[in-house]
Formats: C-alpha cells, sequence, structure tokens
C-alpha cells in the first residue's frame, strides 16, 4: 500500500518543523544574551578626575575601577552608566569618556575595546586588558593608569573595520 501526501501530513510537518526551528533558534539566542552585558559607569569627581567602574554580575565581576590619574575633564560631580547590550553603529563611538574603538556582542557580556587618554582598555569575560597587558578579573579591584604609562602608538580602530561590517 502506497503512502499517500495528504493536505493533513503536509500541515503535520510544516508544525513540527517550525516548532523545532522555533525552539532552536531561541535556544540558541538565549544561549548567547544569557550572561548579560557589560554594565560601565563613567564617573568624574568634584576636581574633574575622571574614571570608570566596570560589573558584569553573572560573571562576579563587580566594582572594577579604573583611575585616570593626570586627566582632567571640563565637567565636574558626572556620573553615567552604559549598558554595552545594543551595537553600536559607527566607530570610534564618543562615550562620557573616551571613546569605543571595537565591540562585539554577537555572544554576551562580548567583547568592548575603549580608547580613554591614549589608553587602551578591553573588556573581555576571561580577562580585562589594559595597555596590552593582562590583568586578572578581581572585584573591588583599582587600575591607576597615567600619562607616564601610554602606549607610543594610540589605540584606533582596527582596519577595515566598517568596510568588514557591510
Amino acid at each position: 500500500m502506497k503512502a499517500a501526501i495528504t493536505p493533513k501530513s503536509i500541515a503535520v510537518w510544516f508544525v513540527v518543523v517550525a516548532v523545532l526551528y522555533l525552539a532552536v533558534f531561541y535556544g540558541i539566542e538565549f544561549s548567547t544574551q544569557r550572561k548579560g552585558p557589560w554594565e560601565v559607569e563613567f564617573t568624574s569627581d568634584n576636581m574633574g578626575n575622571p574614571s570608570i567602574v566596570i560589573d558584569q554580575p553573572k560573571l562576579n565581576i563587580s566594582s572594577v575601577e579604573i583611575i585616570f590619574t593626570g586627566e582632567q575633564l571640563s565637567g565636574t560631580n558626572f556620573s553615567q552608566k552604559v549598558r554595552f547590550d545594543q551595537p553600536l553603529t559607527s566607530f570610534p563611538a564618543a562615550m562620557p569618556i573616551g571613546e569605543v574603538i571595537y565591540q562585539d556582542l554577537r555572544s554576551r557580556p562580548g567583547v568592548v575595546t575603549f580608547n580613554f587618554f591614549g589608553h587602551e582598555v578591553e573588556l573581555l569575560p576571561r580577562v580585562l586588558i589594559v595597555n596590552k597587558r593582562e590583568i586578572p578579573w578581581k572585584s573591588e579591584m583599582v587600575v591607576e593608569l597615567s600619562a607616564t604609562n601610554k602606549p607610543a602608538q594610540p589605540p584606533k580602530p582596527p582596519k577595515n573595520w566598517e568596510a568588514g561590517r557591510r
């Protein structure tokens, strides 16, 4: 006896394939987004001395502060928190302090690279990289950067970054 392809069997297969597709799609989305974004608070004190505070709760990273010794901002006593949960559209992208020169947020928290007063600061899930030097993450850590420990070449976006995004 031959099995016939009926409208009912087509509809059942359509539903089965659609359910499997949605389950796989949302499973992948959940796995790439489950750890959440980097949270960076840009601050300055009453003298205009800038600093940033980095948090990533799912990785147990909290209150990692980077202080920019010897740098001055025109604004004082400000605080602005930025969550890196959406890709930026152009690079370099201005921030309250410094600029973002690279980001890859496909799998959160992803990678975010900054240029702060000539210092390259890169946030990766496994390690903090400051001026090409790896520093293991440790909550409540304080890193001081001054004009004397800037790299010779200022950080800049990767070549062909804009061309590669199209």
